[in-house]
């Protein structure tokens, strides 16, 4: 299974933010969306877990 990766970095914050999580899909939507409400101050919904899912990227391997 591919791991997938979610990164504060790629979108404009007050704090700057730079955390990036990754891992199995589900496991990182569901951190995201916890740090984007304890973070940066979002409304957990059904709404906001799409768009952190729709947002993900594959991890890329080191080789």
């Amino acid at each position: 299974m591919t791991r997938k990766v979610a990164d504060c970095r790629k979108y404009p914050s007050v704090s700057n933010c730079t955390l990036t999580i990754s891992g199995e899909e589900d496991e990182v939507v569901r951190a995201a969306a916890e740090h984007a409400v304890s973070v940066h101050e979002h409304t957990d919904s059904p709404e906001l877990r799409e768009q952190v899912r729709a947002s993900l990227e594959d991890e890329k391997v080191a080789v």
